[in-house]
């Protein structure tokens, strides 16, 4: 099984938690309602970024101790069964849904300021 990978940040002058609500009740809807004419997405996740005193404590600590960069603002997680799956096959209307979830995206994402890969899951446990 293939992983699509999104790691997202939001467009400036959008809070954490304005971004999220955005992504998670009209974004995640979205896809939902294309699922159809994405049969290729075999499943799709939203990891929010945790926020709020607390979950900025333990990111910043989380950060502090690794030197790494300010955390994602979350990441979006689609399985395929393959990367013949992942790049077609779904017609006309795949390719239009495919578009409107790209439209929809630039609505509230920093395409330059995220990162997007493929990835094969290794289980160690």
């Amino acid at each position: 099984m293939i992983k699509l990978v999104f790691c997202c940040r939001r467009k400036a002058g959008m809070t954490r938690e304005q971004f999220q609500k955005r992504w998670l009740e009209v974004h995640g809807p979205l896809v939902r309602r294309l699922r159809t004419d994405l049969p290729m997405m075999k499943r799709y996740v939203q990891s929010h970024t945790l926020a709020g005193a607390v979950g900025d404590a333990v990111n910043d600590g989380l950060r502090a101790s690794r030197g790494v960069k300010e955390p994602y603002d979350g990441i979006t997680e689609v399985w395929f069964d393959d990367l013949a799956s992942m790049g077609g096959g779904g017609g006309e209307a795949a390719a239009a849904a495919g578009r409107r979830l790209l439209e929809d995206e630039a609505e509230f994402i920093d395409f330059a300021g995220s990162a997007v890969f493929v990835t094969e899951e290794h289980e160690i446990f």
